[in-house]
């Protein structure tokens, strides 16, 4: 695993590098795992995004930032940060976890990614965090538009087939897999009439059928 090539790439250096092994570990492998640090940095990255979209967007009204915050602090989201960060090399995961593939799976390098927030908060304070985050988000940030629709994916596919006259997408769970705890759904969005199948997976039905429901969006607008 090589921690030293994320550091580099989310810009921290750990001073306590115990931390850093904390944030990547999964409670499958063992204790201490990340869990606490991904509640801690959950918060700090709420914080950060809603105090940069004020200071980006002046005369935005209350409900718009905090759509805005809630597309950019999602799993979906968390997990193309993660992703773009080859954070799932670094992940420390249990044997089931690494046999089902876990370290691909979205809602466990979301929580990952959310504990290193937290974890780089503890080892350099709050402005250590803010830019990490900042930076890290950089991308995903440069695209908010305060003006663009607030809807969610299932109902912008929804009024889409509708104003067709098409009937509406079924959805159905695939699979369900993990503990009870921390359980994980693929579910398939499927409009027969224009043969289109996707998925989506998350650590709710909801997550996933809004998932899904993006992928069939996208495929049936272009």
């Amino acid at each position: 695993m090589d921690w030293g090539r994320l550091q580099q790439a989310i810009g921290y250096r750990f001073a306590q590098p115990a931390l850093l092994t904390q944030a990547l570990t999964h409670r499958s492998h063992g204790t201490p795992h990340n869990e606490r640090l991904e509640f801690l940095g959950d918060s700090v990255l709420n914080c950060v995004v809603a105090a940069e979209l004020c200071s980006r967007f002046g005369n935005a009204r209350e409900g718009d930032l905090s759509r805005l915050r809630a597309n950019l602090v999602r799993q979906e989201t968390l997990h193309q940060i993660a992703q773009a960060l080859a954070l799932g090399e670094c992940l420390r995961l249990g044997e089931g976890e690494l046999k089902s593939g876990g370290h691909t799976r979205p809602s466990i390098l979301a929580d990952a990614l959310e504990a290193l927030f937290g974890a780089v908060f503890l080892d350099g304070g709050f402005g250590a965090a803010q830019e990490t985050i900042l930076r890290l988000y950089a991308g995903a940030l440069s695209e908010v538009d305060p003006n663009a629709s607030g809807k969610d994916p299932k109902t912008m596919l929804q009024e889409f087939l509708q104003a067709r006259h098409i009937a509406l997408p079924k959805y159905v769970v695939v699979s369900t897999s993990g503990a009870a705890h921390s359980q994980q759904f693929e579910v398939e969005c499927v409009i027969p009439e224009l043969s289109v199948r996707t998925t989506g997976s998350g650590n709710s039905r909801r997550v996933a059928e809004q998932e899904a429901a993006e992928r069939a969006y996208a495929e049936v607008s272009r």
